[in-house]
């Protein structure tokens, strides 16, 4: 019997370290590669930057999800939590979150909370607290594992279906070209494309790649945000966004 589970972890790193999507995409591959299930794409959440919340660099925590087999999932938070305490980087603060879906007692909760680390400063209880009370894994595998915050807010975040940027960039045969919504929409990383403010484009459309392309967390799907390209001549009515453009994501 098979069931989905969020892993999200947060603050494995330092300056000179992998960064923590990297530890998150090498979890999920092992996973894939122990026989264990199928990971989904990672996700980067941002959450509140302040100077009461210490982080490396943007205080970001990353997330998947992933269909396993249910009597591996023992083995899956074994195996995670050993990979944290084992890979991440010195003077980081590490904090590992599991939620298998089905499981979860109040859902909107978790939610909740996802959204509040994105403009509150909450604290190690806070966190405990609910993860004890909707009935999730959270766990601290270095220093002051103060990193168990942002790896529960990444997984309500996540949850919510409505945040983040994905890992990586895309790569296409021809950077800086230009292609139609169809085909954009044809490619498996890419499920929609919509206009900034969220309304639909049309598949007939243009768009012109920027240098560096990225998809965001909209409805559970990746889909490519896109703006009136007034630059273009002829052909491209839309341009993909920017990293600046992207930042609320």
């Amino acid at each position: 019997m098979q069931t989905q589970i969020l892993i999200s972890i947060d603050d494995t790193d330092n300056l000179e370290s992998p960064g923590t999507g990297a530890l998150a995409s090498q979890i999920a591959a092992d996973l894939d590669t122990n026989g264990w299930g199928k990971s989904g794409f990672v996700t980067r959440h941002q959450l509140l930057v302040h100077p009461d919340i210490p982080y490396t660099s943007h205080n970001s925590a990353m997330c998947f999800t992933a269909v396993i087999r249910e009597e591996c999932l023992e083995q899956v938070s074994r195996y995670s939590a050993e990979f944290l305490a084992r890979q991440s980087a010195p003077g980081s603060d590490p904090g590992l979150c599991i939620v298998v879906v089905d499981r979860l007692k109040n859902p909107e909760e978790l939610i909740r909370f996802g959204l509040s680390a994105k403009k509150s400063v909450l604290t190690k209880e806070d966190a405990y607290e609910l993860a004890r009370r909707i009935g999730v894994h959270l766990s601290e595998h270095g220093g002051t594992g103060l990193g168990v915050i942002g790896a529960l807010a990444g997984a309500g975040l996540r949850l919510g279906g409505n945040d983040g940027r994905l890992k990586g960039q895309l790569t296409f045969a021809a950077p800086g070209g230009i292609v139609s919504v169809a085909a954009l929409c044809a490619r498996d990383d890419i499920h929609e494309v919509r206009a900034l403010d969220g309304s639909p484009v049309a598949g007939r459309d243009m768009v012109r790649l920027g240098e560096k392309v990225k998809t965001v967390l909209l409805d559970s799907k990746p889909v490519l945000l896109v703006v009136a390209d007034d630059e273009s001549v002829n052909r491209a009515r839309w341009k993909t966004c920017s990293r600046h453009l992207l930042k609320n994501y």
